[in-house]
């Protein structure tokens, strides 16, 4: 008798998760990070409409809690096939969830609290549900996802708790949340989690350019439909600033990190690394472009108007801090420090206080002149090393990264 085809054989609904074979992103998972552009766009706009700094916290707050809750995704579409059987279904579930809680954010810390803090507890749910199929007979991820569901609720609890206060109180809940919801990983380990290195490394590369985008996104609307000299200045000195914050990531930074990745030793030391440098490090990168994208908002609206200390601390310190990530996440990798980089953080966090004093324009200007220079004194250090890495990486397959 002849075998049966494949077609024709029955096969009951999959409610179990398929693992991940290959390393590229999946087209799900670009349009599952579709609303989480969403989700920065409104905090960019969370900040904008209060722009004190009460407001700067209240965004950031939003924004690690967010990020954190993605950085979880990232970690589970590691392991499985997303696009495979029920999982497919939940993801959109969850797709649905992250977008009510985007649309909440402007009222995260007002009317809309408690609409936040229960849909951003379904859309953790599904996470830790697809990780549970995941892990029917693995055990020590099967306790790793056991942990992360106990810091899961505690963070869920307590920003619905959240909810019932505001001013100073309400904000210490959260940052309670966002601490214990961040240091779980600490207190159950990483051994058992599983990792696809040159998947990982992608998600997190394609995460930041959708906040660059949102960035590009900041300057379209603080134009505000109008169109002048002036504006167009501006507008065009934000997106050289955007592409220089492009530059020292992708350039270079981006091919080494994952290398080093995929060359660690597998189990607890890769996953340590990339605890360390993407889901924690990366956080710090993301913050600097939203700040960046709220300070450009702000100087495009305004350009020959002085900077009031919030904007001006947002669009320099915003650089600064992704300068910072970006010397930690070498040193976490190569335990090195990049000198250039530091050096301008600092100078650009002294820099704040004369930001006020001069035009938006001039301020955007002044930062855009000192990035590309460092850009180019970088660029004329690497040599030949750099064309090498680029070569070695075009030519490499992902596990050969």
């Amino acid at each position: 008798m002849g075998a049966v085809p494949a077609s024709s054989q029955p096969h009951a609904p999959r409610l179990s998760a398929t693992r991940r074979e290959g390393e590229r992103v999946t087209p799900l998972e670009l349009f599952f990070d579709l609303v989480f552009v969403l989700a920065i766009t409104q905090c960019t706009a969370l900040m904008s409409h209060h722009p004190t700094w009460s407001g700067l916290i209240q965004g950031l707050l939003v924004l690690g809690v967010l990020w954190w809750a993605w950085v979880g995704y990232a970690w589970l579409t590691s392991v499985i096939d997303p696009e495979e059987g029920a999982v497919r279904l939940v993801m959109f579930g969850a797709m649905a969830a992250l977008l009510i809680v985007s649309l909440a954010v402007p009222e995260a810390f007002g009317s809309l609290a408690l609409t936040f803090a229960l849909a951003y507890g379904v859309f953790r749910v599904a996470h830790i549900g697809l990780f549970m199929l995941a892990s029917p007979d693995d055990d020590a991820l099967r306790h790793s996802v056991l942990g992360l569901a106990a810091s899961t609720a505690i963070a869920v609890v307590l920003l619905a708790a959240a909810s019932f206060f505001d001013g100073l109180a309400q904000g210490a809940l959260w940052a309670l949340a966002l601490f214990l919801d961040m240091a779980g990983p600490y207190f159950f380990g990483s051994e058992g989690w599983k990792l696809v290195p040159g998947h990982f490394a992608e998600r997190h590369g394609l995460i930041v350019i959708i906040a660059l985008g949102e960035s590009i996104v900041a300057i379209g609307v603080g134009a505000a439909g109008e169109l002048s000299l002036g504006i167009g200045t501006v507008a065009v000195l934000g997106m050289a600033l955007a592409a220089a914050m492009w530059w020292i990531y992708f350039d270079v930074v981006a091919l080494v990190s994952a290398r080093r990745l995929a060359e660690a030793e597998r189990g607890r030391v890769q996953n340590a690394l990339a605890r360390d440098s993407y889901s924690y490090i990366h956080l710090a990168l993301v913050a600097g472009i939203v700040l960046t994208a709220f300070g450009m908002k702000v100087s495009i609206g305004h350009f020959e108007d002085h900077l009031h200390a919030v904007p001006a601390f947002a669009l320099l310190g915003g650089i600064a801090v992704y300068l910072l990530g970006l010397v930690g996440f070498r040193y976490r990798h190569v335990h090195t420090i990049n000198r250039q980089r530091l050096l301008l953080a600092i100078v650009l966090a002294i820099l704040v206080p004369v930001a006020t004093a001069v035009p938006a324009l001039i301020c955007l200007a002044v930062a855009d002149v000192l990035i590309w220079v460092m850009i180019a004194y970088e660029h004329r250090g690497y040599d030949e090393r750099r064309d090498q890495l680029r070569r070695e990486a075009s030519v490499s397959s992902p596990e050969a990264v």
